[in-house]
C-alpha cells in the first residue's frame, strides 16, 4: 500500500527531554492521521529530525522507497531552515507542509517558557515555509488542528494526489499509429512529457494489435460475447461485428498487459489489419481505468489514466470525452465521440449496437450506446504551449438530454459550462483548450489545482 513519511522537525538546542516529547507528539499525530486515511495511504512517522544529517537521510529514504509517494513535514519546535537545504534538494517525492500544533488550545493557567519552547509551530513553520519558497520547492500547505475534519480531508486529498503523481511517473503509453494528420492541439512534445510527468510514450504499429487479434480463439471470443450479453442489451443482428470487437478486447488486454501500458491511443487513419475501429473494446477498458484518447492524442490518454487514479475509490466516473456540438438555445454542450465513451458514465443499461462509422473506410463497428449521468463535474484538457504544458479545467454541470436523439447511435453526455455558457466557452477558447478532454464526476477543480501545483503545471481554471 502507498505510504507517506511523516517528518517532525526540531533542533538539539532545547535538550533531550524536549526532543523526546516532540518525537512522541509527532508519532501520535502520524498515528491519528493514519487512522483517518482509509485506503488513501498509510502514514509512517520517521525518527525526529534535528540536524542537517537527519533531514538529508530522511529525504533520501523517502526518495528511494518505491512505496513512499510523498512526505509530510511539521515543525514542532523551531528548526533552523538552513539544516533543511541539502535534504530538500534531494527530495523527489511530493511534499505536504502541515501547519498544525499538538495542542489545540493554550493552557492559559499553566503556560510557561518550557511550553513555549516546545510548542513553536507558529514560529518554526514560518522558518520552514521561507526555505521552501526560497528553494522553489513544489509543495502544498495544510493549515489547521490535526484532528479537525477539514485538516484530515486536506491531508487525505494530498495523499490521493501524491499517489496519482507517483502513478504518472511510472505510466507507459502506447500510440497505435501516430497523431491524426494535420491536427495541432492533440500533438505534443513526448520527450518533455516524460521529463515533466514521467510518461513513457512510444509508437507501435497497429499491425501488432491485429496480429494478436487474429490469434484469438473462437472459444475465447464466444465467452466474451456471453459476458456482453449479461451486462448489456444486444440491439443488433450483426453478431459477427460484436464478435470482432470481443477479439479486439482480448487482444488489447494482452497487448497492454505484456507491454505494461496504462494508456493507449489509436486513430481511424491507421487501421491496417483491422476490420473495424475498436469501439466496444476500448469503452470497456476505459471503464476499468485504462487511459485512452482517439486520433493519437497521447496527452489526453495519459491524463485520463492519471485522473482516474486520482479519483480511485470515489463515487463518480472519469474518462475520455469530446466537446462535439452545441445547443445554443439552451446553452448546452453535447459531448460524445465516434465510439469511445466509457460506460462508467452510463445512466442506464448500455445497448450494444452496430452502425456505419462514416469515416475510415472500415466495416461498421460495434459500440455501447447510452445516455449519460447527471451531476457536477469537471472537464480537463492538457495543451502543449511550446515552452510549457497548460492544464485547463472547467467546472461543468452534467444534465439530462432535453429531447431524445433516436438517430444518434453513440454514447453521450450533456453539460452546462460554468459560470454560464458564453463565459465558459469563451474562456476555454481563449485559453487554447482542445476538443479532447477528460470529464470526471468524481473530481473537483480543487483536485486538478493540487495536481497542477505538485507537478509545476500552468493551470487555467474556469468556474
Amino acid at each position: 500500500m502507498a505510504k507517506l513519511y511523516f517528518l517532525t522537525g526540531s533542533q538539539s538546542l532545547y535538550g533531550e527531554d524536549a526532543l523526546r516529547q516532540a518525537a512522541e507528539h509527532g508519532r501520535e499525530i502520524a498515528r491519528y492521521l493514519d487512522s483517518q486515511m482509509g485506503e488513501a495511504a498509510r502514514i509512517e512517522a520517521l525518527p525526529i529530525v534535528a540536524s542537517s544529517e537527519d533531514i538529508t537521510a530522511a529525504c533520501r529514504k523517502a526518495s528511494c522507497d518505491d512505496d513512499c509517494v510523498g512526505v509530510i513535514a511539521w515543525m514542532h519546535t523551531f528548526s533552523p531552515a538552513k539544516m533543511w537545504i541539502k535534504g530538500l534538494q534531494c527530495l523527489s517525492k511530493p511534499l505536504l507542509h502541515l501547519h498544525t500544533q499538538y495542542n489545540e488550545k493554550l493552557p492559559y493557567d499553566s503556560i510557561d517558557m518550557d511550553f513555549m519552547n516546545l510548542n513553536q509551530s507558529a514560529h518554526g513553520d514560518r522558518e520552514y515555509a521561507f526555505i521552501l519558497s526560497r528553494l522553489g520547492i513544489r509543495h502544498h500547505t495544510a493549515v489547521g488542528y490535526y484532528k479537525d475534519a477539514d485538516t484530515v480531508a486536506e491531508v487525505r486529498r494530498f495523499a490521493e494526489t501524491a499517489k496519482a503523481v507517483d502513478y504518472s511517473r511510472k505510466l507507459r503509453v502506447a500510440m497505435l499509429g501516430g497523431n491524426m494528420r494535420e491536427v495541432a492541439v492533440t500533438d505534443g512534445d513526448r520527450v518533455e512529457s516524460q521529463i515533466r510527468y514521467g510518461w513513457e510514450v512510444n509508437y507501435y504499429g497497429v499491425g501488432d494489435l491485429a496480429a494478436i487479434a487474429s490469434g484469438v480463439g473462437k472459444d475465447e471470443a464466444e465467452a466474451k460475447l456471453a459476458e456482453y450479453g449479461r451486462l448489456y442489451d444486444i440491439k443488433t443482428e450483426d453478431i459477427e461485428a460484436v464478435r470482432t470487437q470481443a477479439a479486439y478486447e482480448i487482444a488489447l488486454r494482452r497487448f497492454l498487459s505484456e507491454g505494461g501500458f496504462g494508456a493507449f491511443t489509436d486513430t481511424f487513419q491507421d487501421l491496417h489489419g483491422l476490420e473495424q475501429l475498436p469501439g466496444l473494446a476500448v469503452q470497456r477498458l476505459m471503464a476499468e481505468g485504462v487511459g485512452f484518447a482517439a486520433e493519437g492524442d497521447y496527452k489526453t490518454a495519459a491524463l485520463s489514466a492519471v485522473l482516474w487514479k486520482l479519483a480511485e475509490g470515489r463515487k463518480g466516473a472519469t474518462g475520455f470525452m469530446e466537446d462535439y456540438t452545441y445547443d445554443f438555445a439552451r446553452g448546452l454542450v453535447l459531448g460524445a465521440h465516434m465510439l469511445e465513451v466509457s460506460p462508467a458514465f452510463a445512466a442506464e443499461r448500455p445497448r450494444v449496437e452496430v452502425h456505419p462509422l462514416g469515416i475510415g473506410g472500415k466495416r461498421p463497428p460495434a459500440r455501447l450506446v447510452f445516455d449519460g449521468v447527471t451531476g457536477s463535474g469537471v472537464a480537463v484538457c492538457m495543451t502543449d504551449m511550446g515552452d510549457r504544458f497548460r492544464l485547463i479545467c472547467a467546472e461543468i454541470e452534467l444534465v439530462g438530454q432535453p429531447e431524445a436523439t433516436p438517430r444518434l447511435p453513440v454514447a453521450r453526455l450533456m453539460w452546462k459550462p460554468r459560470p454560464d455558457f458564453k463565459t465558459g466557452i469563451k474562456a476555454w477558447l481563449e485559453a487554447g483548450g482542445g476538443h479532447h478532454t477528460v470529464v470526471s464526476t468524481a473530481l473537483a477543480s480543487g483536485d486538478i489545482e493540487l495536481f497542477a501545483k505538485l507537478t509545476g503545471t500552468e493551470l487555467v481554471l474556469i468556474k
